[in-house]
């Protein structure tokens, strides 16, 4: 009576390892579901920069307010009667930590 029994326990062992560790098995589920967020994840943040690229071009193509904006703020475009003012962001960020600017010799 105790080889039945120990021949179907093995039998039983010899069907669960497919399902738990063969190709389609839980645990590869799982590791391709989690793949799967990841990719997900990554998509969804470059949908939101195309959205913002396609805004871009949009507004560059319908008008010139934009291409002024990007060359005001890029190449420091003036118009007639402005003044440029630079302002260096290292002065910025110590005038921001309270260093004083170095005295001249």
């Amino acid at each position: 009576m105790r080889w039945p029994v120990i021949i179907l326990t093995l039998l039983l062992l010899a069907l669960q390892y497919p399902l738990w560790l063969g190709k389609g098995g839980w645990l590869r589920v799982s590791e391709v579901n989690a793949q799967l967020q990841a990719q997900r994840a990554v998509n969804h943040g470059l949908e939101q920069r195309n959205g913002a690229l396609a805004a871009e071009v949009q507004d560059l193509k319908s008008g010139n307010e934009a291409v002024e904006e990007r060359a005001r703020y890029e190449l420091g475009l003036t118009r007639p009667g402005e003044i440029y003012v630079h302002v260096p962001k290292a002065a910025t960020a110590d005038r921001a930590a309270g260093a004083t600017p170095p005295a001249n010799r």
